[in-house]
């Protein structure tokens, strides 16, 4: 969807250092979105509230049930998130963008009912509140919504906007929060929902303005010809991948703890992975602008050159260039990532420090810090795969990630304390090694599956 490229290309040819720090700032946080950019806002609330002992317990089950928002609306809408990019990517592509609106509030619909349906399911197993509990509802259909329109953020054609909205949401996340904390658990929580709904309306509102229609709603991304099983399954199992080990952690009676019935918590595990997922927004920054501008030009370039009539010798001379752009583009980002990582490295024990944290835990966050670098790497290249329609490597991939992240991190806990995060580590490791492989092999066959498989849908 290249409404933000656009204004990318526009800030890197400006050829300056703000233009370039504009861009690549834009690119990190609207590529990080809403949820590393929550992160920082939970670690915010709990850094002004570790003095009041009651404040900081609440503090901590807001944290826990934030957590679980984020692992089940992320997990729930999933499937249908990447599904419907890739119905608003083709009807932008194909000049019918008035399709794009009426299908969003079809999407958003099938959203809040299903996340309204499941949440209600779940709610007869918590403690807590009647509010607590109402809190809780809405906060997961009003996340689950937001990564619908999220999908939009590289739609919309000025990043500055797009900043602008989460930068404020998350302010009046923090701000409600923390005036509203004297009221527990359930000020902090509507806090939260007051910041996300904020950032909801703001967002609709500016993709309504830039994508107009001619009605209200629309289901036509449900059609059979519309829908790819393989892209649903790919969102379900890579979101399962990502939160597969937290789960594991937090299920152990050794390493998890009840918070809040029935919500559970790894302390000896949790704090490590979010604070380093905070350090992929550079990388991501890169990633962002590479892919958006470099990668979409580049394949547009070649497909347009197969589907134009082009000489078997052109052909040949696009892939060449495709394959140039994509390897630099995964090195650019890989180095960035890795000076980030070492940098970080580096200042761990001052991190964990400043947010008062035990050094003891300095290992479990190094390994980390190097585990989600490598997920950006298996995220670019998952980017690539759905770029050159490759679905069914990318769900390969996706469901090799959830199983050995599964079995590698069982692993780890069973191995004891010492082994805590190499299971998610290896996992994404070995993630990446089989798509370098993969993505190799793609390029090699690449004009071949051109032709031969471009009727072909799974």
């Amino acid at each position: 969807m290249a409404g933000i490229s656009l204004e990318l290309r526009r800030l890197m040819r400006k050829n300056t250092v703000s233009g370039m720090v504009q861009t690549y700032t834009y690119a990190g946080l609207v590529g990080s979105g809403p949820w590393v950019i929550s992160i920082i806002a939970i670690l915010v609330i709990g850094l002004f509230t570790t003095a009041n002992p009651v404040q900081s317990l609440n503090v901590q089950r807001f944290q826990v049930s934030i957590s679980y928002l984020m692992a089940g609306s992320l997990i729930l809408t999933g499937p249908l998130q990447i599904v419907f990019t890739r119905y608003v990517a083709d009807r932008i592509f194909e000049k019918r963008s008035d399709l794009v609106l009426p299908n969003l509030m079809g999407a958003l619909c099938i959203t809040l009912l299903a996340s309204t349906a499941f949440g209600s399911m779940a709610l007869l197993w918590f403690d807590g509140s009647f509010v607590y509990r109402l809190c809780m509802l809405t906060s997961f259909s009003m996340l689950s919504c937001i990564w619908i329109l999220q999908i939009f953020a590289s739609a919309i054609h000025s990043p500055s906007a797009v900043v602008l909205v989460f930068a404020l949401g998350y302010t009046i996340t923090v701000g409600a929060a923390l005036w509203l904390r004297d009221y527990g658990l359930e000020g902090l929580l509507a806090g939260f929902i007051g910041g996300q709904a904020t950032m909801f309306f703001i967002l609709l509102n500016m993709i309504v303005k830039e994508f107009p229609a001619k009605q209200f709603i629309a289901f036509s991304f449900l059609r059979k010809t519309q829908i790819f099983p393989t892209l649903a399954i790919t969102g379900l199992f890579y979101n399962l991948g990502v939160w597969s080990d937290k789960f594991i952690f937090w299920a152990d009676t050794l390493t998890g703890v009840q918070i809040i019935a029935p919500l559970r918590a790894s302390p000896i595990y949790d704090f490590p992975i979010f604070l380093a997922y905070l350090s992929i927004i550079p990388g991501m920054a890169v990633f962002f602008v590479r892919m958006e501008v470099d990668v979409a030009d580049q394949c547009h370039r070649y497909y347009k050159t197969v589907t134009k009539g082009g000489t078997y010798t052109a052909i040949l001379e696009e892939k060449r260039k495709l394959v140039e752009v994509v390897t630099s583009s995964l090195l650019d980002m890989a180095k960035v990532q890795v000076i980030t990582t070492l940098i970080v490295l580096l200042c761990g024990g001052d991190i964990l420090r400043w947010f008062g944290m035990s050094q003891l835990y300095r290992p479990l966050f190094s390994v980390d810090l190097i585990a989600v670098g490598m997920q950006l790497v298996v995220l670019a290249m998952l980017s690539v795969f759905f770029y050159l329609d490759r679905r069914k490597l990318a769900l390969a991939l996706c469901v090799l990630f959830f199983a050995a992240n599964t079995a590698f991190s069982l692993m780890s806990l069973y191995a004891g304390p010492r082994f805590y995060g190499y299971g998610f580590a290896v996992a994404v490791l070995l993630t990446a090694i089989l798509g370098a492989f993969s993505l190799s092999r793609t390029f090699e066959r690449l004009e071949y599956e051109t032709f031969m498989l471009q009727t072909m849908k799974f």
